[in-house]
């Protein structure tokens, strides 16, 4: 037996544990009483391997082995309403509370790649995010924020690469080397088929952006992640967490197959794709979710897609508060089943966490909730003591076994998805699916069953089917007026009328001629975008050309 071969599980955690950082802080309970690092079996015996140990293959007890000792996971609270003005001061707010990072929500009319000025944006303008129609909208949202040392992601897919070439000019504006921006850009396209719905084109136009995006920024912007993949949707829309899990990472495994039928490699590609996932509130089975995914993308990515680092095996992700479980009726509650569902996602191991607002079922975040949720997750990093030992449920019979259910779920819907396909790929399964409207039926099956258990009271919502009694009042909450489209409007058409008109002509024109080749279409738009083109204008250049997509009817 060789050496290495008869060093134990716990040598090998110990020795990457005393070559990571560890925070400054007090790792003790409020008692007083000292707690180790990690815990697991006893001196001389080993977890089972699909368990293993905190930083080790396959990474189901967390990708660190100091777990959040070395460094929490990141407060990254999505916020965006009305116009540039009014969400810049509300991340200045966020970040001067303590926040780590920004995290861009955008609104209807952005998000399907409409100005603010179409007819289809009538009344939607400002709404459910901030508007932004060019670079200069960017320049505004990011006014006094250093976007060289701010983690910035952005929760946009289909018109995600314009969007993301608006945020590169912003950052060149300041002085920026965009190569040193870091952050997160979602451009999942495939859970907008199965779940969300925004989509500009077909399937096809849309995978060949991404693939583009990847390319660029491997390339220019090494560490900008340019793909989250998006469970949280998927989950909104009335999954279960089982094909949370599984459709969520069949679309990471189809962005792993396009990354390699661009010639990439996977060591280098893959650890720029990052998850984004639902924190539920069935506290056991979401913390069993994460360390099942982590689990199952680790052994994917090695053994189906030859991914030989850790860097590339490892899944990253950012979770969100289940925004379908909050309740309009006795919305106090919220904060209880926020806080429920951020230590769940924080035990599952998340890398960053936005918390929802409890007045975020009615509208938008008012400051005062959005302080709330904020200040939730900072109870838990710094009251509660969870971040002293790495992966403490590690071990659990109870977790351990929800974790390997949720494993054999998802490899069976795996199996499903690529027996699909005509070429057993996963990417041609998702394709195949979307084209039928399977992945729109199980959802809608999987959320008429639970319906059906909460009518009949099987399942229950406390304020809502059960314990209805209150003495709260109706809550103040934050109302967009009408005033903020008009002047969103009345400001594109002065951008619009001081720009060069024949540069963007001109760059619009080299965009669309390099739409018709294979070229990458990153830095023509990159071009327009600098000549002040509005996000109207390059998705309509390219609708022109590709064309649009409609949803294949289902019954």
């Amino acid at each position: 037996m060789s050496e290495e071969a008869a060093v134990t599980g716990r040598e090998r955690w110990q020795r990457r544990f005393e070559q990571s950082k560890t925070r400054d802080a007090d790792f003790t309970t409020l008692s007083g009483l000292v707690v180790d690092p990690v815990y697991g079996p006893p001196d001389g015996a080993e977890p089972a391997p699909g368990i293993g140990w905190p930083g080790e293959f396959p990474f189901t007890r967390g990708l660190y082995a100091n777990g959040y000792r070395g460094k929490p996971w990141t407060i990254r609270q999505f916020s965006g309403f009305g116009n540039v003005r009014q969400t810049n001061e509300r991340y200045k707010m966020l970040i001067n509370a303590g926040g780590h990072g920004l995290s861009v929500a955008f609104d209807m009319p952005t998000l399907m790649g409409r100005d603010s000025d179409d007819p289809r944006s009538l009344g939607e303008v400002g709404h459910c995010g901030v508007a932004v129609d060019s670079a200069r909208d960017m320049d505004a949202l990011f006014d006094g924020i250093p976007l060289a040392d701010t983690t910035t992601s952005m929760t946009i897919s289909g018109p995600a690469v314009p969007v993301f070439c608006m945020y590169l000019v912003a950052a060149e504006r300041q002085g920026a080397d965009i190569g040193s921006l870091d952050g997160t850009l979602q451009t999942d396209i495939f859970k907008e088929y199965i779940a969300q719905k925004e989509w500009l084109f077909a399937p096809e136009p849309h995978l060949r952006l991404i693939g583009d995006l990847m390319e660029f920024c491997g390339r220019r912007v090494p560490r900008y992640k340019p793909v989250s993949v998006s469970g949280y949707h998927i989950r909104e829309a009335g999954s279960t967490a089982v094909q949370e899990l599984a459709f969520t990472l069949a679309d990471g495994f189809g962005y792993v197959e396009l990354g390699l039928s661009r010639g990439l490699d996977v060591d280098e590609f893959a650890p720029g794709l990052s998850f984004f996932f639902d924190a539920h509130i069935d506290f056991f089975e979401e913390i069993a979710k994460f360390r099942a995914a982590r689990r199952i993308w680790a052994r994917w990515l090695r053994d189906v897609y030859g991914a030989t680092t850790d860097r590339a095996q490892w899944m990253r992700f950012h979770t969100q508060t289940a925004g379908v479980s909050l309740t309009a009726q006795q919305p106090q509650n919220n904060v209880v089943r926020t806080a429920i569902e951020a230590l769940a996602a924080v035990l599952g191991g998340t890398n960053s966490l936005h918390t929802n607002a409890l007045d975020e079922v009615l509208a938008l975040p008012g400051e005062a909730a959005a302080e709330t949720a904020l200040r939730t997750q900072q109870v838990i990093m710094e009251e509660t003591g969870v971040t002293g030992v790495s992966d403490p449920l590690g071990g659990s019979w109870y977790v351990e076994a929800l974790t390997d259910r949720m494993e054999a779920g998802a490899e069976a819907i795996f199996a499903g998805i690529r027996a699909m396909s005509p070429d057993g790929s996963m990417t041609g399964g998702i394709l195949r699916g979307i084209e039928s409207g399977w992945f729109t039926g199980e959802i809608a099956d999987a959320a008429f069953e639970y319906q059906q258990k909460l009518e009949k009271g099987e399942k229950r919502i406390v304020g809502v089917t059960s314990h209805t009694e209150t003495v709260g009042g109706e809550l103040q909450i934050l109302r967009i007026g009408p005033e903020v489209e008009r002047e969103q409007v009345r400001d594109l058409a002065a951008r619009r009328a001081a720009r060069d008109e024949a540069a963007v002509d001109r760059a619009l024109s080299r965009m669309v001629a390099a739409a018709r080749t294979d070229a990458n279409l990153v830095e023509p738009m990159l071009e327009a975008a600098r000549a002040e083109a509005t996000l109207g204008e390059i998705c309509g250049a390219l609708r022109a050309e590709w064309g649009s997509y409609t949803e294949p009817a289902a019954f």
